[in-house]
């Protein structure tokens, strides 16, 4: 992977993002098409019902599918920012910080991640602030 820096940091995963979810959204068209040429038609209707619902069912699991994972993960990296700014300072980051911006945060170095931490606070920065206030980037190459 190559070096992650504020244009680079965004992870998108091409099977899930675009594959998997252009199939999803052609696959739901058809069906929703099928329910719609069904009932006019009045043919097949009950065939069209299940397969519109098995679809919706399908479409539920990959977003749950997404959807689970990144929030164990968001609950890792509250965790793992509050221990790296408690090793660092020996205190607990402040309670204001939305999740937003302390996932910002974790691409600071150990360095500044201290400082603008208490800066993000203080001035409520947006995370897209945060990360163009870092100057040293800290890779996170593990996200989900």
């Amino acid at each position: 992977m190559q070096n992650q820096d504020y244009k680079s940091h965004v992870r998108v995963h091409p099977i899930y993002h675009f594959v998997l979810q252009i199939l999803l959204l052609g696959t739901l068209i058809t069906t929703i098409v099928f329910l719609v040429r069904s009932i006019k038609q009045e043919e097949n209707i009950l065939l069209s019902i299940i397969l519109f619902l098995m679809m919706i069912i399908i479409v539920i699991i990959a977003v749950l599918l997404r959807f689970y994972p990144l929030k164990a993960q968001d609950r890792a990296i509250r965790a793992e920012e509050n221990l790296r700014f408690y090793v660092l300072t020996g205190e607990l980051l402040d309670p204001k910080l939305s999740f937003s911006q302390l996932a910002a945060l974790r691409f600071a170095s150990d360095k500044e991640f201290p400082e603008l931490s208490k800066r993000a606070a203080a001035e409520n920065l947006k995370p897209d602030e945060i990360k163009k206030a870092i100057q040293n980037w800290r890779a996170d190459y593990n996200r989900i």
